[in-house]
């Protein structure tokens, strides 16, 4: 059936579903399979090889599975590699439509050029190619990543998304999303694989900088409020992107945190933790993405998991969506998992169990799918539904109605002022206080003499994190020499480098170290250009500062000079010489674009730290995995010589000034299963500084009928109070906080005794 003008699909005023239909009936086996696959527009990594040394890079991908000795060059020439965009970067339109007309995708890698700008003009160009060169005139979706920023050149950095969940603020992270959808849809990107819906229960995992935390309640909060900011009132306004929610499901504990690594877990254990953001993304966010994870559930890899994409996502949630493979995913059911013969197979069994879309890595799907069908080896009508949910977010988006954008709208949102304002905002939240020792913070004033080193001082890239894009960095040396102006002397030493061993530039820090009044070592990990200890396929065997970075903190506290120590990683590390011996600690995980701002600013004391740790801080790898919400067995006794307890505890955090609590009331004292408690503490800020604190509330079934948590976070609050103010923060406990799953992996509220805690405080109530 062709189309013109008139045709069903094309009016706006038609249902969604009805031009779903409609367009459906239209297209040919070969055009329905093209709207489940990729095409690059950019080239190899997005500029990704630009950014990264050739040999960081070769380590990264032999770790991901590729060769040990690949050929960059030849990677770059096979045709779905090429990059389209030109030296001036613009879209080559003869080459780009010669190649789209003869292999049309679905998809699209979006903002792949140097501007805003650019970006925007090669979306539209994207989008007239398939107005004008295609028989339906299908649009492409244009993907990209929106981790903490959108991954594009002018787009704004934001701090890390474990940074993000030290803020304990969702309000703050929904106004992050908003700014990333809008920059995004700006430069016509129309999904973002993002957030990160996995928890980061074991640290090792490189991964675990992508996280919310350690906690399905604080990092669900966090996801809702990051999908609902991203995808805003409705996905057809021009500041509203999908978002993709990752790794379906159970991706964040991976054995011996290797990345994609089997995953020890039960169904209970995935019900009660790991899927529990994700079904708070699906049913209370509307998330309209879902991409399915690299590991196996049971033995099942969850490309090709049917319970877990359309019995538990589709039927029991009620997702609305397209799920998509990760990168490679599938053909990992073949060359990796080996639970399939071959790609056909592969793709045979991800579609049938749910799968919709292919991230591929040069694998020709489309040609595969229309071969299964045509060998009568799957259903037309499976590649039917997949196509559906494809065609359905496309017309949500408004794509078919007006899918182009305005460039001078693009270069004027991107990284606008009041968007770093935002970011450096957020880098501020992000600061965790973990060692004041005499209140050496916040700093004097009268400081007249400082030494900044360490390989994270003066390292813009080392500042973001992984899944970042390209936006200009203050660095912590030029926000430190900002912030003294001509009042202090600012020396810099590196002193050494992340992660290798070379000690030559210690001495150099030294001799600086002993010729200034202080010294802020700024140290951590790097996900980016050199060092390349943290990220995606970069997990570590121990926790430790990497390479020789622990010699230059002792070397530098042995002078005697006052040291604080800034920590710029993506997760916890096992920092024990430091906290017994270093007399200020900050932890600013990766902080974004304003990072160093915002480290200045919290070191000065114009801003206090009221930060939070979303997740827990080990002595030892050998304590892993350690986290708060334990089982009563977990921790019946210590380690021999060594105590289980860990170096900071999640949701830890210090303050320039003091709170305190008092007044805790739980009303009603007995409530019926249906039935909810109201809890109500008092808050003052006791102190003689401006500050914030997270109040959080935790609860303990006492007697349950199956294991439950000693301990579980159900509310927090993060508020700001004057010297002397005070604050009631009010708390309601309902069924969702209070149910467990019995032995049938049912939800249900059991009578008894619950205890309540909220700033040292313990109080309880019953269900009767």
């Amino acid at each position: 059936m062709s189309a013109d003008a008139s045709s069903l699909y094309r009016d706006a005023a038609q249902p969604i579903q009805a031009r779903v239909e409609d367009l459906l009936a239209r297209m040919t086996l070969e055009e329905k399979a093209a709207q489940t696959v990729t095409f690059r527009v950019g080239g190899l990594g997005g500029g990704l090889l630009e950014r990264v040394p050739r040999e960081e890079m070769r380590s990264f991908m032999v770790r991901m599975g590729a060769a040990a000795d690949i050929d960059f060059s030849a990677m770059a020439e096979r045709p779905e590699r090429i990059s389209y965009v030109n030296e001036d970067g613009d879209l080559d339109l003869e080459r780009a439509t010669a190649y789209l007309k003869s292999s049309p995708g679905g998809f699209s890698s979006g903002a792949v050029s140097s501007s805003p700008r650019k970006n925007a003009q090669i979306a539209n160009a994207l989008q007239r190619i398939a107005a004008e060169e295609t028989r339906l005139g299908i649009p492409y979706l244009l993907v990209g990543e929106g981790l903490h920023g959108h991954v594009a050149a002018g787009a704004t950095i934001f701090p890390q998304a474990i940074g993000m969940a030290s803020t304990w603020d969702p309000d703050l992270i929904g106004r992050i999303g908003r700014v990333i959808g809008t920059e995004a849809r700006a430069v016509g990107t129309h999904e973002l694989f993002a957030p990160v819906l996995d928890l980061g229960r074991d640290p090792r995992w490189g991964r675990t900088e992508e996280t919310y935390g350690e906690d399905p309640h604080l990092a669900a909060r966090m996801g809702v409020a990051m999908v609902k900011g991203m995808q805003g009132a409705r996905l057809s306004d021009p500041d509203a992107v999908s978002c993709g929610g990752k790794h379906f499901g159970g991706h964040g504990e991976p054995l011996g945190g290797r990345d994609s690594n089997m995953e020890g877990i039960t169904e209970r254990d995935l019900r009660e933790i790991h899927l529990r953001t994700f079904e708070a993304a699906v049913k209370e966010a509307g998330a309209r993405c879902i991409m399915a994870a690299y590991h196996a559930l049971d033995g099942v890899p969850c490309h090709a998991n049917r319970w877990l994409l359309t019995e538990v996502l589709r039927q029991e949630w009620g997702f609305l969506g397209h799920v998509v493979s990760d990168a490679g995913g599938v053909e990992g059911l073949h060359n990796k998992h080996r639970v399939a013969a071959d790609f056909y197979e592969a793709a045979k069994l991800t579609l049938e169990a749910g799968l919709d879309a292919f991230l591929a890595m040069g694998t020709d799907f489309a040609s595969i799918l229309v071969d299964l069908v045509r060998q009568g080896r799957m259903a037309e009508s499976t590649l039917n539904q997949a196509v559906r949910w494809i065609l359905r977010l496309k017309f949500e988006l408004g794509l078919f109605d007006d899918p182009y954008v305005d460039p001078d709208r693009a270069e004027a949102i991107c990284n606008a002022p009041e968007h770093r304002a935002l970011a450096l905002q957020a880098a501020r939240e992000s600061i965790v206080l973990l060692k004041n020792e005499g209140n050496l913070l916040p700093l004097s004033r009268d400081v007249r003499s400082i030494l900044v080193a360490g390989p994270n001082a003066d390292s813009p890239w080392n500042q973001l994190g992984d899944y970042s894009g390209e936006a200009p960095v203050v660095t912590v040396l030029e926000g430190v020499r900002n912030k003294v102006g001509a009042s202090a002397q600012v020396r810099y030493a590196r002193g050494c480098g992340i992660k290798d061993g070379a000690t030559d530039g210690i001495a150099e820090a030294v001799a600086a170290a002993q010729e200034s009044d202080l010294a802020i070592l700024v140290l951590g990990e790097s996900s980016w250009t050199e060092g390349m200890t943290g990220g995606e396929g970069n997990d570590r065997a121990e926790l430790d500062l990497p390479g020789a970075q622990q010699q230059l903190l002792e070397a530098v506290c042995a002078t005697g000079t006052p040291v604080v120590l800034v920590l710029i990683n993506g997760r916890p590390l096992t920092i024990n010489w430091a906290a017994e011996h270093v007399p200020a600690i900050l932890e600013a995980w990766y902080p974004g674009q304003e990072g160093g701002t915002a480290i200045a600013d919290v070191l000065w004391g114009d801003y206090s730290p009221g930060g939070k740790l979303p997740i827990t801080f080990p002595r030892t790898v050998g304590q892993l995995p350690l986290y708060y919400n334990y089982k009563p067995t977990g921790r019946a006794y210590d380690y021999v010589l060594t105590e289980f307890a860990p170096l900071f505890p999640f949701g830890y955090g210090l303050s320039y000034t003091q709170f305190a609590y008092r007044d805790l009331t739980i009303e009603p004292e007995a409530i019926a299963p249906a039935g909810q408690v109201r809890v109500s503490v008092t808050v003052q800020n006791v102190g003689d500084r401006a500050g914030d604190e997270v109040v959080q509330l935790y609860i303990n079934d006492v007697i349950s009928s199956v294991v439950t948590p000693v301990i579980e976070l159900k509310g927090f609050q993060r508020i700001h109070l004057e010297p002397g103010e005070s604050r009631t923060v009010r708390f309601v406990l309902g069924p969702k906080e209070l149910a467990l799953l019995d032995r049938h992996l049912e939800p249900v509220v059991e009578p008894g005794e619950f205890e309540v805690m909220v700033g040292g405080l313990k109080g309880a109530f019953r269900v009767i």
